[in-house]
């Protein structure tokens, strides 16, 4: 489990592509990673990863062509925001995140409002239904509040900080995003229709 509070923005150094998938090198930025073991899990732009192998400022994950598929996948040289996994003491600033990317969307607008950023993303139709004004989602493993919802598409207000300490400055229309849904949104919906 996660808190979609961004902890480091790092960068994917190496990909090599391998039978089913690719083992890549995350370059861990400001990420601390004394404590991490081989096996721990580090959410990489929301993605939940496992660490395999350990180096001085990086870590290697193997990442399946399932998760290729389901997320943005990874790119050469790509800003990536790094999360290490919650310890249960440790307090959750933004919403319980599991890490499991539930669809790709697209920005449609990135706007500045004052100093602040509007940011409006096209999520898949499937989603939609689980994203609510009010109501939490996590953008490439950033925790957001959502402020308006249009159909399938849904508008967040990005603060100086969060554009400063995550990679979602980038972004721009066209750009590709992982999106994970509230946890409690998947299972309020399951209990409403169960043969969903």
């Amino acid at each position: 489990m996660f808190t979609g509070i961004v902890q480091s923005v790092g960068s994917v150094r190496h990909i090599e592509q391998r039978t089913g998938g690719v083992h890549a090198i995350i370059g861990a930025g400001g990420l601390d990673l004394t404590d991490v073991q081989i096996g721990d899990s580090i959410a990489v732009d929301g993605c939940c990863l496992t660490a395999v192998g350990l180096e001085p400022g990086a870590f290697h994950v193997d990442v399946s062509a399932a998760t290729l598929a389901a997320t943005i996948g990874l790119a050469h040289g790509a800003a990536v925001n790094l999360e290490k996994a919650l310890r249960l003491s440790d307090r959750i600033g933004g919403h319980l995140v599991t890490g499991h990317v539930d669809g790709c969307g697209e920005v449609t607008r990135m706007e500045s409002v004052g100093e602040s950023y509007l940011l409006a993303i096209q999520a898949p139709l499937q989603l939609s239904k689980f994203i609510a004004g009010k109501g939490s989602i996590t953008v490439n493993g950033a925790s957001l509040t959502v402020n308006e919802v249009h159909g399938a598409e849904f508008h967040v207000n990005l603060i100086p900080h969060t554009l400063q300490a995550t990679n979602l400055k980038h972004l721009r229309a066209g750009s590709k995003v992982n999106i994970e849904v509230d946890l409690l949104a998947r299972y309020v919906q399951r209990l409403l229709d169960p043969s969903a």
